[in-house]
């Protein structure tokens, strides 16, 4: 047997696109992959920082590692991603055991990085780049339910949001060739796989040019039309989107493809302009609203989630309300929402002061949360009676009621019904006839396209 590795991975979808990344170096290096953590040779934990939380997470499990490898000596750990490049020299001076940490950049570099632990040496790099893209790296589809999977077109970011760590740790933007994004998705295709997530930190911003010039160059409509055009039963999603970039150019081509999904993510963070401006997001309320608009007017159907930060630095309890009356006004479907975290070293951390009390910032947040449950469930409500494309997933976790197969809508709504005649990959025609705030519950009407046999 050859040496065994173990990965585990928190954080963003790039996080764990990236995993797949790393699977895919390890495995032509001639490791190979073990879900049990105590048959590894090495184990490595592929890391977030975009608040404390996640990385105190991050620690606690780095705790579990090192009282593994006090029994088993030669275990080797390894630290991959955000908190990696943030936090290199703590990490490798601690005393969890920490061999080698490894920033997103610099994976390609994994297998020597090993063979320097092996000899006896702590490893780490941590150099960030101007040009990886990981282009030519064909994923290791980890965690997949061999229905929907992830494709990164870019990495790092250039908007430098001032509580954000992410242009730190993760670098400068930079585009992915469309060539070799499209071969990616031709091939999750051909293997059965439905559905597509393009993934970026800010995918409206994705730009891609063969020279300086700027001749020939790829915008992200038009990225999303090539992808969409693979075929009709190919679903596409996309996600991050950013308010001060997002255009009618991108409404249009989702308007007129129909397996483009009806979702965005469009991250508001604040409904107060005031608050908006000193966290250097680059537009306002009166911005957002009117994309919102555009949304609401070119494709009617459409759902919108978004994220929202309670508590940040100065804000006011009028700032606080402009935020609530904005998700009145919108009506998200869903959203992830946080407490403000000061991140080290952000232009917030260096400018402004963490002068909300923690018992306003929870007040606050539980403020947000229960509007958004009420706007959530009240969304779901009018979806009774009405019938939706179903993506199936696969079979529901909780089984409700006798139901047992659960799904997407284009919407991105969870959907739950009961048959005995589908299987992941089939499309399905499903009439709701129950809803929460999280969960559709539905009839199946007819099956539409069937499954793929997986290759």
């Amino acid at each position: 047997m050859g040496k065994r590795y173990y990965i585990e991975t928190y954080g963003c979808q790039m996080n764990f696109a990236d995993s797949e990344v790393v699977a895919s170096i390890l495995n032509k290096s001639g490791l190979e992959v073990t879900s049990e953590i105590q048959n590894a040779d090495l184990i490595l934990v592929n890391t977030c920082s975009i608040r404390d939380n996640a990385e105190q997470r991050v620690w606690g499990r780095l705790d579990l590692f090192r009282s593994i490898k006090r029994k088993k000596s030669s275990v080797m750990i390894g630290v991959l991603g955000c908190m990696a490049e943030r936090l290199k020299e703590q990490l490798l001076e601690s005393d969890r055991g920490v061999d080698l940490v490894v920033g997103p950049d610099a994976y390609r570099d994994l297998p020597s990085l090993v063979n320097t632990v092996e000899e006896g040496h702590k490893a780490v790099n941590v150099l960030l780049s101007r040009e990886e893209t990981y282009a030519d790296i064909s994923p290791v589809r980890m965690e997949s339910n061999g229905v929907s999977s992830f494709i990164s077109i870019m990495r790092g970011c250039n908007n430098m949001c001032s509580y954000c760590v992410v242009p730190y740790t993760r670098g400068a933007e930079r585009s992915r060739d469309p060539k070799s994004i499209l071969g990616e998705a031709k091939e999750l295709f051909d293997r059965g796989y439905r559905e597509v997530t393009l993934l970026g930190q800010n995918v409206d911003s994705y730009y891609w040019s063969p020279n300086d010039s700027g001749d020939n160059h790829v915008t992200f409509p038009e990225l999303l039309e090539m992808v969409a055009s693979i075929s009709p039963l190919l679903r596409v999603r996309f996600s991050t989107n950013h308010p001060k970039d997002f255009s009618n150019e991108l409404l249009t081509v989702m308007a007129r493809h129909h397996n483009i999904c009806k979702h965005i993510h469009l991250p508001v963070q604040s409904g107060s302009s005031t608050t908006l401006s000193r966290m250097n997001r680059r537009y306002t309320r009166e911005w957002y609203l009117e994309r919102v608009n555009a949304i609401k007017n070119i494709l009617p159907d459409c759902t919108i989630s978004t994220d929202i930060i309670a508590g940040f630095c100065g804000e006011s309890d009028e700032e606080h309300n402009e935020t609530l009356s904005l998700m009145k006004e919108v009506e998200f479907d869903f959203a992830y929402m946080f407490k403000y975290s000061e991140r080290p070293n952000t232009k917030a951390a260096r400018h402004f002061k963490d002068d909300i009390p923690e018992e306003v910032k929870t007040s606050r947040l539980n403020e947000i949360i229960d509007l958004q449950n009420s706007l959530s469930a009240s969304g779901k409500k009018k979806d009774i009676g009405k019938t939706y494309e179903v993506l199936v997933e696969g079979v529901a976790k909780k089984a409700i009621a006798g139901l047992t197969m659960t799904g997407r809508t284009s919407g991105n709504k969870v959907v739950v019904f009961e048959s005995s005649d589908v299987r992941p990959g089939d499309y399905a025609l499903v009439t709701i006839e129950k809803a929460t705030s999280a969960t559709l519950t539905g009839v199946l009407k007819e099956k539409t396209h069937k499954a793929k046999d997986k290759i």
